[in-house]
């Protein structure tokens, strides 16, 4: 797990470029206290920050150069199947005539570099992993960079005038003074509305990111620039010809089984976070079943009353028998940590702090990488948000009532009588149907709130639908089309950045298990009768067979118990404030509408909740921070 920078295509005879790649290395330090490094050619400068994970030896060291010299390879993530992979290179495997590689290091970097020796850019088909890489060939004068299928690994860029900049965190690119540092006035109004921007687009003007499954191609012979798809997860969520229920729980279990023991190879101290949820409790119960070693485990634990997951968590301790860390953190503990947990932001994220709180903690006790829960509940219906679009497509019927009769009127009356209230904009749809409403779910703010913040309307619902439009299933797959919706939304422009940006900025690395993409693809081909018969995530249960507990599958579903309301009109009011009235001067935004929402939150209107207010202060904080033109 590392850094990685690059800057390719600019051709100025100078030390420009050289600055500006030591200068985006720098800013990206945290994820890679190991070593750092440096390369260049004639229009391509590299720069590495490293996390040594695999090999700790200097080997490992990058940028990483073939051994011939022609090609260099800059790389973030892990490859889970890097020895099989490396096996069969050396045995000249997978029916090619090529001679046997010969390895020189025992990382699973040289194996990513001679898997391209071998098969080009289709190298990625082999993978699996999580990853963000770039590979440059010297004699083709050609660059190709390549995201994992799941998005776990970020990788942002920017492309302007035939010169191409990028890193794997956004701080890196405004460090290198070759850009514009614009706020891009549509992605600030998503992300008011659902507290993220969805790739490919970001919070700045002109920067994207590489969209998961994604490889990037730049010739700079010819200044071709072309970006293509290697996987599609949509292809995974039509139907198919289904295993019996038992079988299918088999699959699943040796699926994941699978996915865990891959995610245990390590020469670094390692652990997991268990918050004692199924998903949690899974992974840790897994990793006791196929490692040989004690398992750390750690919680961290806000609250000592009686919502406190310590309890569960310490019954599957003791199940599994793991060293466990029980972590209690006050709220002191919490708001001392919060400006650093700030300034770790890479990109805005309402959703951030508490990942970087548990990050830390971890850290502190001494491992190095953790694995984590994150996909569970996308996977196996694990939200409310399924059960409510499963509830909604049943009411189709809504469509059918006559404006004039007497339902009609009375829904007319109904409508009007919950005006502002998400019910209603449900119910105003043209078409009433669980993808249209999806949106509406998702969202912070009604519209009448939204539209009096900006002085720009932009259509609020459209944000989400643009991303999850092609999410088509049959009718037995609903659920999996849900599970797209939240991967492509929420997931991966949330949970994913987060857990990325603030457990990098302590240089831990977070595997993840459930995101094994051979997982995703069976599950999501999963017919909806076997995920939700009448429970959520059952069909996980019952896949792990008497691995857990009835305490932890019959528990309520629990999460960090903060005051976070008490603390923005207490301990936080002043910077709040002070954040607020600064975010009401900027151009894009109505002054009257921002400093209302605030006074509305101060006077316990309850539809303006904490989050509503929080994540507006972490916008104009992360705008100030890093100097962004508004």
């Amino acid at each position: 797990m590392c850094g990685i920078a690059g800057i390719v295509g600019l051709n100025i005879e100078s030390s420009i470029p050289k600055i500006a790649i030591q200068k985006m290395t720098d800013a990206i330090a945290h994820r890679g206290p190991n070593s750092q490094g440096f390369w260049d050619d004639t229009n391509c400068y590299f720069g590495h920050r490293r996390l040594s994970i695999i090999d700790l030896s200097e080997a490992g060291n990058q940028p990483f150069v073939s051994q011939d010299g022609r090609y260099v390879l800059i790389y973030n993530g892990e490859l889970y199947n890097y020895k099989e992979l490396k096996f069969s290179l050396q045995r000249s495997e997978f029916g090619t005539n090529q001679l046997p590689y010969i390895f020189k290091t025992n990382t699973d970097t040289e194996v990513i570099l001679a898997s391209y020796l071998r098969w080009g850019k289709e190298c990625v088909n082999y993978f699996n992993g999580m990853f963000a890489f770039a590979i440059w060939d010297k004699q083709e004068r050609k660059l190709v960079i390549a995201r994992d299928r799941m998005g776990i690994k970020p990788l942002y860029y920017h492309f302007k005038n035939t010169v191409l900049i990028f890193a794997s965190e956004i701080r890196a690119l405004l460090k290198s003074d070759l850009i514009e540092k614009k706020i891009n006035q549509q992605s600030v109004a998503e992300y008011i509305q659902y507290t993220t921007v969805h790739a490919p687009n970001t919070i700045l003007q002109d920067v994207k990111v590489l969209m998961p499954g994604n490889l990037i191609e730049f010739e700079t012979k010819n200044l071709t620039f072309n970006i293509s798809q290697y996987w599609n997860i949509n292809n995974f969520s039509k139907s198919k010809e289904d295993l019996n229920y038992k079988p299918t729980c088999e699959k699943v279990n040796e699926l994941l089984t699978q996915s865990v023991e891959r995610r245990l190879i390590a020469d670094v101290p390692f652990g997991a976070f268990l918050s004692g949820g199924i998903d949690s409790s899974a992974i840790v119960g897994l990793m006791s079943k196929v490692s040989s070693e004690k398992i750390q485990t750690f919680n961290i634990n806000f609250d000592e009353g009686e919502y406190s997951e310590a309890k569960y968590a310490q019954l599957i301790a003791k199940k599994f028998n793991t060293q466990h860390h029980e972590i209690k953190l006050t709220p002191n503990d919490f708001l001392s940590q919060l400006p650093e947990a700030l300034n770790a932001i890479d990109h805005p994220s309402g959703d951030g702090v508490n990942s970087y709180i548990v990050s830390k903690a971890t850290k502190n006790a001494g491992i190095i990488m953790a694995l984590s829960g994150l996909g569970g509940d996308e996977l196996f219906a694990g939200y409310d948000v399924f059960k409510r679009y499963v509830e909604l497509e049943k009411k189709g019927w809504l469509n059918l009532i006559p404006a004039k009769g007497i339902l009609g009127k009375l829904l007319a009356a109904y409508k009007k009588s919950i005006q502002g209230d998400k019910t209603s904009e449900i119910l105003n749809l043209d078409v009433i149907n669980g993808f249209n409403a999806y949106p509406i779910n998702r969202k912070l703010f009604n519209q009448p709130d939204f539209h009096y913040l900006l002085k720009k309307h932009f259509n609020d619902n459209a944000f989400i639908q643009n991303v999850i439009k092609n999410c088509e299933t049959d009718k037995s797959h609903k659920l999996s089309r849900v599970s797209l919706f939240e991967i492509k939304t929420y997931m991966q422009n949330v949970l994913l950045r987060d857990a990325d940006q603030m457990s990098m900025a302590v240089a831990l690395e977070v595997r993840v298990p459930f995101l094994d993409y051979k997982l995703v693809e069976f599950v999501l081909g999963i017919n909806d009768t076997y995920k939700f018969p009448h429970t959520q995530k059952k069909l996980l249960v019952d896949s792990l067979g008497d691995l857990l507990p009835p305490e932890i599958v019959n528990r309520p579903k629990m999460g960090f118990i903060l005051p976070w309301k008490d603390w923005l009109k207490d301990e936080l009011k002043e910077f709040c404030e002070e954040n607020i009235v600064q975010l009401s001067k900027l151009s894009f935004v109505n002054r009257e509408a921002v400093l209302l929402i605030w006074n509305r939150f101060l006077k316990n209107d309850p539809k303006i909740t904490w989050s509503r207010v929080w994540h507006l202060v972490v916008l104009n904080h992360w705008i100030k921070t890093n100097h962004i033109d508004c």
